[in-house]
């Protein structure tokens, strides 16, 4: 019930606030149509002084680049070259932070997982399974097995 109510209430003042919206757009298009000669000069003025927004794009630039005189700058400007400056220094902390493998890992890694993988093939070929360590017949398997797992747990520590 009382959600009802709180509905019909919110459609009838919606339906108010949109008789008041058109009623004003009305009254506001006919100003405008009497004021059109004096809004032409100052949108004019307005135009160019939203194209640059205040600021000089150059300068912009130079604060970017970190070329230009703090000493000349607005304060603006300084905190956006300090914070470039803060952007700048961070990223290059986290670079030197990053560790890497060193060179010789990824071919160790894939030498396993393909020893591993011609040990099995080679047991499989082999007659009654005599190669290739004879006399310890499925262990083969388990060898050729555990370096294919070796190389695969070393793809774990990769970076």
């Amino acid at each position: 019930m009382a959600d009802e109510e709180l509905h019909e209430t919110d459609s009838n003042d919606q339906k108010n606030l949109q008789a008041e919206a058109s009623a004003e757009s009305v009254e506001t298009t006919d100003a405008a149509a009497t004021d059109t000669a004096a809004a032409d000069t100052t949108a004019d003025a307005t135009a160019t002084d939203d194209e640059d927004f205040g600021v000089n794009m150059e300068e912009v630039q130079a604060v970017l680049n970190a070329t230009a005189d703090k000493a000349t700058l607005t304060p603006q400007m300084q905190r956006m070259m300090s914070r470039q400056a803060e952007n700048t220094k961070r990223v290059e902390e986290t670079i030197k932070g990053t560790k890497s493998n060193p060179r010789w890992f990824v071919p160790l890694f894939c030498f396993f997982m393909i020893i591993g993988l011609i040990w099995c093939v080679v047991y499989y070929l082999s007659p009654s399974g005599s190669w290739p360590i004879p006399n310890i017949g499925a262990w083969n398997l388990a060898i050729g097995f555990a370096l294919i797992m070796v190389g695969f747990l070393m793809t774990m520590g990769w970076r």
